[in-house]
């Protein structure tokens, strides 16, 4: 793990790995504030905690250039916790294990924590180097983006004062992004009284693990597999085949990231257990088929586990089983005028039924209002069919693009003098904070560009060594050429 403190750019680097070292899973973020709060105080940098639970550094200028436009480096500090199945790592407590995999820093069966730690790591690097030319500093690093942006929706009309904000949240050097999809959890819950296992029952726990998963914004047309979609299916020809009682499901764990594993508890009449482990066979069996290429490596097996007393009564499980295959998910559309970009898709993220409680969480984005609404309405109207009370929150708008943007035109003109090529600019579908940033300072001018990443919210999320030293020179630069206020 020590080695990564070595890489180049140095200051990068080390201040990355220190993150590794710190516990914060979205919703457990007392350790890195903590860390963060600590870290401004040692090297004597002006900090705060503000009533976002958001980290606020500022840091003056380089004598001579007080007079340039201030600027906003932004990131958040919270990682999506995934691990491998058998992984006993624990978010809430355990350092993150890394080691080096060629031109790739990856972690040992956990995400990496580069989303968006190494926005982080940026802008403590750029706060405490002393050689650097820039303006007028300030830092805003959010909570809990990864859950709800919690920390952007609490953020208050005089927290900052600078008139441009460079988001370290995008994932591919040389791309600049000027707008991002909207977006909206979709909760349906129903509460209902369990029945008694059927005598002569056997219970059967089939499990699906080892799909890809991915960011439910910037993969979710990449056609992988949706675990719960796929046990959907299973479920639904075992009620058919097998007389299957549905005693417990449990699938996904994160609103942003397509569901990697499930697992289903069912109880058939001991005569059909033979059939059903026959079922799960031929399921396996097709699904390989169907996503071959995209999905390998992944395991769906079936085998006898203890006999629960209760399951879902079977109305209820009927309604469940065909809302969740019948539920969108996945791209609906692309944007009409950029049709190589999605606009709007859902994620049918994590189902929770057993113990007399049933959960059903989507995600759905959208880059365009009134398609939000639709295929918000459309999940909302497939629960509701189910008996389901649905609940819409944490709904954030979309931001934007700016094509006029002053501090992209800078940026692309910085890239092209550093390295001979043209930028990327562009929309992407995954959220940023930027939307809701916007909104609180209208006037601010927002990009958001980063060091390439992969696979985030997965553990396969890996960071490329050569684009951080890229974007390190790019980002000194760019400090160094911020224009002079406007009078």
């Amino acid at each position: 793990m020590n080695e990564m403190k070595e890489l180049a750019p140095q200051p990068v680097w080390r201040n990355f790995y220190a993150l590794t070292q710190v516990p914060r899973p979205s919703g457990h973020l007392d350790k890195v504030q903590a860390f963060l709060l600590d870290w401004a105080k040692e090297h004597g940098i002006a900090a705060f905690k503000d009533g976002g639970e958001n980290i606020v550094m500022r840091k003056p200028a380089t004598p001579g250039m007080e007079n340039r436009k201030t600027v906003v480096l932004q990131a958040h500090m919270d990682m999506v916790p995934q691990a491998v199945t058998g992984s006993t790592h624990n978010f809430e407590t355990d350092p993150i294990e890394t080691y080096i995999d060629g031109e790739w820093v990856k972690a040992k069966g956990t995400t990496l924590g580069a989303d968006d730690g190494m926005g982080v790591a940026a802008i403590l690097a750029v706060f405490e180097d002393e050689t650097l030319q820039h303006g007028p500093l300030e830092a805003l690093i959010t909570a809990d983006e990864e859950t709800c942006m919690y920390g952007v929706n609490h953020l208050a009309l005089d927290t900052l004062t600078g008139d441009i904000l460079l988001n370290i949240d995008n994932e591919t050097m040389g791309e600049f992004v000027i707008g991002s999809a909207g977006g909206v959890n979709i909760t349906a819950t129903l509460g209902y009284k369990e029945m008694e296992v059927a005598p002569g029952d056997v219970a059967v726990k089939i499990t699906l693990k080892g799909l890809r998963g991915g960011h439910s914004g910037l993969e979710i047309n990449e056609n992988r597999a949706n675990a719960n979609k796929l046990m959907a299916r299973l479920v639904r020809q075992a009620i058919a085949d097998d007389d299957a009682r549905l005693a417990s499901w449990h699938g996904g764990n994160m609103r942003n990231a397509i569901p990697r594993e499930c697992e289903v508890v069912l109880t058939v009449p001991a005569d059909n257990e033979e059939d059903l482990k026959d079922l799960t066979a031929y399921c396996k069996e097709l699904f390989t088929a169907e996503y071959r290429g995209v999905e390998e490596g992944w395991t769906l097996i079936a085998e006898r586990t203890e006999l629960p007393s209760y399951c879902v009564p079977e109305e209820i499980r009927d309604n469940l089983v065909s809302a969740i295959l019948a539920c969108h998910d996945g791209v609906l559309r692309n944007i009409p005028s950029m049709p190589h970009i999605v606009e709007t898709s859902s994620n049918l993220a994590i189902v929770n039924i057993g113990g007399g409680e049933a959960e059903v969480l989507v995600l759905a984005r959208s880059s365009d209002e009134g398609m939000l609404e639709y295929v918000g309405t459309m999940v909302e109207s497939c629960m509701g069919m189910a008996g389901m009370k649905v609940e819409f929150g944490g709904q954030y708008g979309a931001w934007q693009p700016n094509f006029d943007s002053p501090i992209t035109a800078r940026m692309v003109e910085v890239y092209r003098s550093l390295y001979g090529e043209e930028a990327v600019v562009q929309v992407v579908h995954a959220g940023l904070e930027c939307s809701l940033i916007g909104e609180v300072y209208p006037k601010m001018d927002l990009v958001s560009f980063g060091p390439t990443l992969r696979s985030p919210h997965t553990p396969d999320e890996r960071c490329h060594i050569p684009s951080v030293a890229k974007f390190w020179e790019f980002l000194q630069t760019l400090l160094a050429q911020i224009p002079e206020k406007e009078d």
